[in-house]
């Protein structure tokens, strides 16, 4: 096959979309795959099937690829290091990428910049935890995600498990919020930095389960605040590709940095069909450092929904079932084997009224999950 002009480390339904979204604007992808079957696997012709943490095996992906990029942040930052010396750009670099794969890092970081965050403290044992005080949220400084290695504690018993995982880990106010906010921006290697509208998160037993875009009824001075501190965040940490500042609104009307995240990310997926340029093609635009995309919405209001695995275990055959009732909903499948709970798909709908779009995609969805809509 032709050289690469793009290497992705990965093969989730991230990657997937990145395929999707590099088809149009020709650019050539090599994917370092988990198993041959994964998602992103099955729509890029030319990818290997390895282990991200092998040195050797990276570097025989990204050989003659000039730019690396990923799906996610969990390549070991040395093995990045490595790369870099050798000449490949990897995007976003490990000296930024830390401040997504560490929580620790992260608040330090933020804090140092003036980010408004909870009150947080690194714990290594109940006295620690007991001296922070509670309730408190406990997560493992790496590798959690989907609401996995987080902890609601209200005592020093509730931590228990936390501890017993022998992980690092981060203690954290329980915030009280009136709702959960991301505000996604992309910027390139040559500091161009263009911000999407900021979007409402909702979620359901950790995981995301709707975005709506734009957030309803939010200040717009709010709004102009949070897509500031996404952008200075991108600039001062030196993020190349999206960057997803998830946030917190809290009762009293401040914005909280929740989480990060340097790669396209599940709040913004409502963009490939809701924005002039989804952020899969501004990640590509900006790690081949081309010209960014507008990133101005199609309609006023979109409204992404995941598809959990429920009882519907055929989601191909279920299509024409929800093509039927929502003609005007956009479905994306990943290719995924159906399990309770594991994301394996989206649907989007947009339009000018809210009640309206967000009945149609939770309908669409309901269909996908479970067979039967929940009016």
């Amino acid at each position: 096959m032709p050289s690469p002009q793009l290497a992705i480390v990965g093969g989730g339904q991230l990657a997937r979309m990145m395929q999707q979204a590099a088809i149009g604007l020709g650019v050539r992808i090599r994917l370092l795959a988990e198993a041959p079957d994964v998602s992103a696997a099955q729509v890029v012709p030319d990818h290997v099937v390895g282990d991200y943490t092998d040195l050797e095996t990276l570097r025989t992906v990204v050989a003659d690829a000039p730019v690396v990029t990923f799906d996610h942040e969990h390549v070991p930052p040395e093995h990045l290091q490595a790369l870099q010396a050798e000449g490949h750009a990897c995007r976003p670099g490990p000296h930024a990428l830390l401040y997504a794969q560490d929580k620790a890092e992260m608040r330090t970081r933020l804090e140092a910049l003036g980010a408004p965050c909870p009150r947080n403290a690194t714990v290594s044992s109940a006295d620690d935890l007991v001296a922070f005080g509670f309730p408190a949220v406990l997560k493992t400084t790496r590798g959690g995600y989907d609401g996995k290695g987080v902890w609601v504690v209200r005592s020093a018993a509730d931590a228990q498990e936390a501890f017993a995982s022998g992980r690092p880990l981060l203690a954290e106010e329980l915030v009280d919020f009136r709702r959960e906010l991301a505000a996604l921006v992309a910027r390139s290697p040559s500091g161009e930095v263009l911000a999407y509208p900021v979007v409402e998160s909702r979620q359901a037993d950790g995981v995301c389960a709707e975005v709506i875009a734009p957030a309803p009824d939010l200040d717009p001075e709010l709004a102009a605040e949070a897509r500031a501190l996404a952008e200075r965040i991108a600039t001062e940490l030196d993020v190349t590709g999206i960057l997803a500042v998830e946030l917190f609104e809290t009762a009293d009307g401040r914005l909280l940095v929740n989480e990060l995240a340097m790669r396209p990310h599940n709040t913004g997926h409502w963009s490939i069909d809701g924005a002039v340029t989804s952020q899969f093609e501004n990640h590509l635009r900006a790690v081949l450092d081309l010209p960014l995309g507008a990133t101005d919405p199609r309609a006023p209001w979109s409204v992404m929904v995941n598809i959990l695995g429920g009882a519907v275990e055929d989601l191909e055959a279920q299509r024409a079932v929800v093509l039927g009732a929502e003609p005007d909903v956009k479905i994306h499948l990943y290719g995924k084997s159906v399990k309770a709970g594991r994301k394996v798909g989206h649907v989007t709908a947009y339009g000018p009224d809210l009640d309206d779009v967000l009945a149609r995609a939770r309908r669409s969805a309901a269909l996908l999950t479970d067979g039967v809509t929940h009016d």
